[in-house]
């Protein structure tokens, strides 16, 4: 199992892309527990961005602290949209960054300016978008979601609501193998 890094307010979402432009309105929607919209930054035509990993990191400590009646079909529905971009069966075939706090380190991070980001996107491989740092977005949001199992089994068992959903979900987190012995 991967030991993940505690939460803390260092997270530079001014500096972190999303499928729209910066990270800057992310903790604002995560506290408003806007999902949809949220879900629609992080996850965008099956590609995961620089905050998706950041975004699971604190909806599924969240999600652990909730009782299976608040969790809202949403929610879910976001798990469901970054595990639809995870390949898992080539979760092991490319290299990812070593933590997940090096993808904060400044080669990654785009410029406190934004004046220039479309001249960024603009370039061959945008910073913090290099193969590595890349797959390591979905690597990460991987291992995030797996750790996040037995939350998903347990809410699971205690919201009927949600059951179909989830039992999709922890089935997208299962690799060909591992669905083939059932």
């Amino acid at each position: 199992m991967y030991t993940f890094p505690h939460l803390t307010n260092n997270i530079p979402w001014q500096r972190l892309t999303t499928a729209y432009g910066r990270g800057t309105d992310i903790l604002r929607l995560i506290e408003s527990g806007q999902y949809a919209e949220l879900a629609n930054l992080i996850e965008h035509q099956s590609t995961l961005w620089q905050t998706t990993p950041w975004v699971l990191l604190i909806l599924l400590q969240e999600l652990s602290k909730q009782k299976p009646e608040q969790v809202s079909l949403q929610e879910i529905q976001l798990y469901l949209a970054v595990a639809s971009a995870i390949n898992v069966d080539e979760m092991d075939s490319q290299h990812a960054v070593e933590t997940m706090n090096e993808l904060l380190d400044e080669r990654y991070l785009w410029p406190e300016d934004e004046e220039d980001d479309e001249l960024w996107w603009e370039e061959e491989e945008p910073r913090g978008y290099e193969q590595e740092a890349f797959f390591s977005y979905y690597s990460f949001s991987y291992l995030l979601l797996k750790d996040a199992i037995p939350v998903f089994t347990a809410i699971m068992e205690e919201n009927d609501k949600l059951a179909p959903a989830i039992q999709e979900l922890l089935l997208m987190l299962q690799s060909e193998g591992e669905r083939a012995v059932e």
